[in-house]
């Protein structure tokens, strides 16, 4: 499948065997889409932190790059050098570098980041360029954001501290990409902003991502979803209208490239790519 535009694409571990073998015939179907690379969200500690290495290292190996998320927050820098070594040796060369929230039942950060910015400044000055570094950036503002011109002055410090490129928090209004580029442009960051896209496929799940995340469902298109009931057919049919416009209204805004939560399926994001192909 021929993209219009550069894409990549976002899994989380599995964690059962069916999940892994489910989830390497869906890395199979999106792979015909020539993606430029996949990333794996971050476990943090234990059983969960392994299946994100393990899973990132058994996709790269499989001939896309594959990136890691890696969270700070919590961490320490020796335990960031450590995985960062296990992952440049197994020719990992992209790293999604952020914050992260705090482990469940941790009462305070501890470790040696507290910021996003801080991480970046850290794997710089380790590692050089060994890695290209993704960053979050927040459209529509970091859910912890005191306002939203500083929430875009602690992006352009992020971005700044060595940052390659940014993939954006999922969002539903082209306006918010709009208005968020020009702040940051304003700020002379020049670095590549990627929308981060969301299919919509089930609308209790979305509701429920949005509410965590900090991101916006328009009253309209909420409300022309929760029409739908539980009728998935016609709520796959108002998600494919509605994100596939505004990923066109994007590619024309000046997005450089499109980022897929996808969930760890195929179909909404291909037949995304396939409207605007």
């Amino acid at each position: 499948m021929k993209t219009p535009v550069p894409v990549s694409f976002e899994f989380f571990p599995p964690k059962t065997d069916q999940g892994h073998q489910t989830l390497l015939k869906v890395y199979d179907e999106l792979k015909q889409a020539e993606p430029e690379f996949f990333s794996v969200t971050y476990g943090a500690g234990g059983s969960t932190q392994e299946r994100t290495i393990n899973t990132v290292i058994e996709l790269n190996q499989r001939g896309v790059p594959t990136a890691p998320h890696l969270s700070c927050i919590g961490s320490t820098k020796e335990t960031v050098v450590e995985l960062l070594d296990r992952y440049k040796d197994a020719g990992i060369g992209r790293i999604v570098a952020l914050r992260g929230d705090l482990p469940s039942g941790m009462g305070h950060t501890g470790g040696d980041f507290r910021y996003a910015s801080d991480l970046v400044s850290f794997i710089r000055s380790h590692y050089g360029d060994q890695f290209e570094l993704e960053v979050a950036a927040y459209p529509e503002m970091h859910p912890q954001a005191p306002n939203f011109d500083k929430d875009v002055d602690n992006f352009v410090t992020k971005a700044n501290a060595g940052a390659n490129r940014a993939i954006t928090q999922y969002f539903y209004t082209v306006d918010a990409y709009k208005h968020f580029m020009l702040e940051v442009r304003k700020r002379g960051c020049e670095i590549p902003i990627v929308p981060g896209i969301m299919p919509i496929t089930n609308v209790s799940n979305l509701v429920r991502f949005s509410d965590a995340c900090g991101a916006d469902i328009p009253r309209w298109l909420r409300k022309q979803l929760e029409a739908c009931s539980d009728n998935t057919v016609r709520i796959k049919a108002i998600g494919l209208e509605v994100v596939s416009t505004l990923c066109q209204e994007l590619l024309e805004a000046g997005a450089p490239a499109l980022h897929f939560y996808t969930m760890n399926r195929s179909e909404a994001s291909l037949a995304i790519l396939e409207e605007l192909s």
